[in-house]
């Protein structure tokens, strides 16, 4: 591989394998993703999530004052469920912390913790629709539980989604693949669980309107 340097980053000009040589583009410590980009691609990523759920709040305040409008009962534990992802969000801060400072006993706490109290809150939402189905209250039942369980589903969908990332950041943390220097992976799984956080608040708040 010939590699020159400019500006602090590596630039693999190439690689050989048996097909030839190749180009690799750029490094940053040794993550093997450009990180402008990857920044870059996350960001345009939760741009379009964004614009997604700000559709849906669109709609949801323009069908809400309807007189079909029908308001569904909040189970209690959405707010425990709130309260435990907020608490993941926390954790999360704290793994990246401490991948900054070296600590990386403590980076693999936090990133075990964020992603067992990820799965909490998951399953606190499956309690959560349960509930309403031994009250009868269905996705096809009116508006504003169609809003609910298609909300919920969707912002669950991406949560796993971060969940997934969390499992490959943590198990490169149990293999000590950080550095203080290098973690990139923490710093995006991180920033999208905190994303994720913020968008169930603003769903929860939106749906507590009536």
């Amino acid at each position: 591989m010939v590699r020159t340097k400019r500006k602090g980053a590596t630039f693999d000009i190439g690689r050989h394998n048996n097909s030839g040589w190749y180009w690799d583009g750029w490094t940053r410590g040794g993550e093997g993703l450009p990180v402008p980009t990857a920044k870059l691609g996350l960001w345009l990523f939760l741009a379009v999530v964004a614009m997604l759920f700000a559709a849906f709040t669109s709609a949801y305040l323009v069908r809400m004052p309807m007189p079909d409008w029908r308001s569904v009962p909040k189970p209690l534990i959405l707010w425990l469920n709130t309260f435990v992802l907020l608490l993941s969000s926390a954790t999360a801060q704290w793994a990246l912390m401490s991948v900054k400072r070296g600590r990386f006993d403590n980076l693999r706490k936090g990133l075990t913790a964020t992603m067992i109290l990820g799965l909490a809150f998951v399953l606190g939402q499956l309690l959560a629709w349960r509930q309403l189905a031994m009250a009868g209250i269905y996705l096809q039942t009116n508006p504003a539980s169609s809003f609910f369980y298609l909300l919920t589903a969707i912002h669950g969908l991406h949560l796993l989604g971060g969940i997934i990332a969390l499992i490959w950041a943590t198990v490169r943390a149990w293999r000590n693949e950080f550095a203080t220097h290098r973690y990139l992976a923490v710093e995006l799984c991180v920033f999208y669980w905190h994303f994720l956080a913020f968008l169930w608040v603003w769903l929860f708040a939106l749906m507590l309107l009536r």
